[in-house]
């Protein structure tokens, strides 16, 4: 049975390793405490979003086609797609 392919919630913009924040745009509303999945060329890992700002000021869910920043545990890039974790 082929499952669907699950289509991307979000993009990565931008990333500052120095800090180990991804900037995120989503295609659709999603909350700090959602799990997400971070996939691209070399990119392939689950998190459970900790915490999320936009304009340097915390706040509680990206609407979409926000351009937001979170904390990420492993390295992303540029381009790399955002999904919604199984």
């Amino acid at each position: 049975m082929a499952s669907k392919e699950p289509k991307p919630i979000g993009e990565v913009t931008h990333y500052y390793s120095a800090i180990g924040v991804a900037i995120v745009k989503f295609k659709k509303a999603v909350a700090v405490g959602a799990e997400v999945r971070f996939k691209g060329a070399t990119t392939d890992f689950e998190e459970t979003i900790k915490s999320m700002q936009y304009d340097h000021k915390d706040i509680s869910s990206a609407k979409k086609g926000q351009e937001v920043g979170i904390k990420v545990g492993d390295k992303v890039r540029e381009g790399d797609e955002i999904y919604d974790a199984e």
